[in-house]
């Protein structure tokens, strides 16, 4: 038998979405889950292990002590603005439960090992990027010193030992819904933009695109696109249809699900008999052809990263699209009748007041059906990340505020931080006060009591975090006018210039 073992999305901040599918960790705007893909596939490996999604579930960290005891080894997935309370819990899990070894897998430890396991004595070991066999080796008996990927302590230093090579048999992998029925209720997941009750899984791994900005590509995923085979998602799916007839949709969270045309088509064809309902991520590279054949497959909405409105920001960013690809992907995905969630991020190299507003006015032009709106976050491992430290843009390590919401942490010269978390909620406003966008909720919520309820629980949520933010801003207006108090104007100028051409 293995080691007994629990792989832990652990409990963080108040409905902090933090990690184990969260491509963007913090607390949102209105209270969301992804399910714990990732940890599922190795909890599927090993017989008598249990996965613990602490967050959704409402698990607090004394009851996840608790839990603990019972466990011979602990696999945590942690994040950036995570990780400080994770070492508190695995400390006091330690103290608890002195013979439990602890792993910690995910991004940050990804790209900090030695500075995570010095940083945390209760730590046994970090397993780095896709960790699915390196953990399940250790917990049936495989000395650390056999194990690709990992990093520990030995004689007082730490080892890294050399990258094992990536998965590229999917197929061979369990299948995650088996471990979400074993494990989950899936009813504790939501968000906004999915029906609910939804249920997420990945049908590859990888992303070929260079987005700077992007963590996943850059430290967990990497960026060779792998894929599942067409019949084994097919199988899940129907599967997944039997263990759960009444749920609303699913959501293909890869990290691009059809940046292949041919694939893409071949799985649609496979997946129209199931005559199911779901969502997924897209470029806007995706041609016409392609949307048709999963709409007509039963795909209902397309999670879009439009990032900015500026064609500037998107080549400083590798985005590998354009302004005018996006229009017409967007009009297409109108004509077809397929729902778009776009995603857009303020703060990015090259951010100015102009192109903010270029930005803002591009997202009313699109009118996708929602959006979210993010700061741009400068994970450790990312090309964004090495730009934004060369150039002293990170004005401090605090990324998220003690409620886990996003704070701005990159600054550039003429556009101070506080005044992108400003621009943030203005751009809600402007978008969602349009009588376009403001039809189509109470359209909405006038022909569904389900919708009705959410989109009020919902809209409370929103516009607290909004006034929090507006204290937050006008405390750091205040601060910085303080601070410039009898400096001269000049000065900033040559600076602001070498951003905007960066």
């Amino acid at each position: 038998m293995p080691l007994k073992t629990l792989f832990l999305n652990p409990p963080s901040f108040e409905n902090f979405d933090g990690g184990a599918s969260s491509r963007w960790p913090a607390t949102r705007e209105i209270e969301s889950y992804w399910y714990p893909v990732w940890l599922a596939y190795p909890a599927g490996m090993l017989e008598g292990s249990r996965l613990l999604d602490a967050a959704p579930h409402h698990v607090s960290g004394e009851e996840t002590i608790e839990i603990c005891k019972d466990y011979e080894f602990l696999v945590l997935f942690t994040s950036t603005p995570g990780f400080p309370g994770d070492i508190r819990l695995a400390e006091a899990i330690k103290r608890k439960n002195p013979n439990i070894k602890i792993a910690f897998v995910g991004p940050h430890v990804t790209t900090l090992p030695e500075e995570s396991l010095k940083m945390c004595s209760a730590i046994d070991f970090v397993a780095r990027k896709e960790f699915d066999y390196s953990v399940t080796d250790f917990a049936k008996g495989k000395p650390l010193e056999e194990i690709a990927g990992i990093s520990y302590r030995k004689n007082g230093r730490v080892v890294h030992n050399p990258e094992g090579p990536q998965i590229t048999d999917l197929d061979a992998l369990p299948d995650v819904t088996d471990v979400y029925k074993r494990d989950l209720d899936i009813r504790r997941y939501n968000v906004p933009f999915l029906l609910n009750p939804f249920v997420a899984l990945y049908t590859t791994r990888g992303c070929p695109a260079q987005c700077t900005f992007c963590l996943w590509p850059q430290t967990l995923s990497g960026h060779p696109w792998r894929k599942r085979s067409t019949d084994a998602v097919a199988r899940e799916m129907a599967k997944a249809k039997e263990y759960w007839p009444w749920v609303k949709e699913y959501f293909f969270d890869d990290d691009t699900f059809n940046i292949q045309k041919a694939r893409t088509i071949e799985l649609c064809e496979k997946l129209k008999p199931l005559k199911l309902t779901w969502s997924c991520t897209s470029r806007v590279t995706t041609d016409y052809d392609t949307l048709k054949a999963m709409r007509d497959a039963g795909c209902r909405l397309l999670i879009v990263g439009y990032e900015s409105g500026d064609p500037q920001i998107l080549k400083n960013i590798k985005k590998g699209a354009t302004v005018e690809r996006a229009r017409q992907f967007t009009k297409d995905c109108h004509k077809l009748g397929l729902t778009i969630h776009g995603d857009f991020i303020l703060g990015l190299p090259g951010e100015s007041r102009e192109s903010i507003r270029r930005t803002i006015d591009f997202a009313k032009e699109l009118d996708v059906e929602t959006i979210q709106v993010s700061i741009a976050h400068a994970y450790p491992g990312t090309e964004l990340y090495d730009f934004a430290k060369q150039n002293n843009f990170i004005t401090n390590n605090k990324m998220v505020d003690e409620g886990g919401h996003q704070l701005a942490h990159i600054e550039y010269p003429g556009l101070p931080a506080e005044e992108v978390v400003d621009m943030v909620h203005r751009f809600y406003d402007e978008y969602y006060f349009r009588p376009k966008a403001v039809f189509r909720i109470l359209r909405k919520a006038a022909f569904n009591s389900d919708d009705r309820k959410r989109l009020y629980k919902e809209a409370k949520a929103f516009l607290k975090l909004r006034a929090a933010r507006n204290r937050y801003v006008k405390e750091k207006r205040s601060e910085h006018g303080q601070s410039q108090s009898g400096k001269g104007a000049n000065g900033s100028k040559d600076r602001e210039a070498e951003v905007v051409n960066a």
